[in-house]
């Protein structure tokens, strides 16, 4: 997983979410902003995906619940998983801190994400609570880095070959952080801004 960006001059700064109600606006904002990711997997939400707009702290009690800041587009088994589990995991580090990607490292030998220091609850406690170290998710991680390392080969330079697979079939990339790590390559900084 990646550290979240907010821009400051959002659209989406302005709308607030409807609790049962038409958020269709803020969602295709923030599917937009995110470049059409999801913000915890970084798998592409595709036009199948059942695209959940995620109350990063869920209690209704929190003030800035339904703020900007607080939302996060995402695949909706991750929603639902986070949200049953919340209080067992507090406090969590925000998607949203600017050491996220120091604190959240990716363990190339078990392709997974980890808390860098074991005495960093916050981060601790993030990893646990988004499955960043889901086991089963791993393997799919690996399997598909695997698979790109064998795709690359066919290119001259990794920037090529992640240069068409995002303009042949950008829904084929997933796991972005990871092959940003594996392969030395700034791929979010080459994905387009969505119109």
């Amino acid at each position: 997983m990646k550290r979240q960006i907010k821009l400051p001059n959002s659209l989406a700064k302005s709308i607030e979410y409807i609790k049962n109600g038409d958020n269709s606006v803020l969602r295709e904002i923030l599917f937009k902003e995110q470049k059409g990711f999801c913000s915890y997997t970084e798998t592409y939400l595709g036009r199948t995906d059942q695209k959940d707009i995620d109350h990063f702290n869920p209690l209704k009690d929190y003030s800035e619940r339904n703020s900007y800041l607080n939302l996060f587009l995402c695949k909706s088994q991750w929603n639902k998983e986070k949200s049953n589990k919340w209080n067992k995991f507090q406090p969590a580090l925000s998607p949203l801190n600017t050491d996220f990607e120091k604190r959240i490292s990716y363990n190339k030998e078990l392709k997974l994400f980890e808390a860098t220091d074991e005495n960093d609850n916050e981060a601790m406690h993030l990893v646990k609570l988004l499955k960043l170290d889901d086991y089963d998710l791993s393997v799919e991680r690996r399997k598909y880095i695997e698979l790109t390392m064998e795709l690359i080969k066919h290119y001259e330079t990794p920037e090529i070959y992640f240069q068409k697979v995002i303009q042949g079939n950008i829904s084929a990339l997933k796991f972005i952080r990871s092959l940003e790590k594996e392969f030395e390559v700034s791929i979010w900084n080459i994905i387009p801004e969505i119109e």
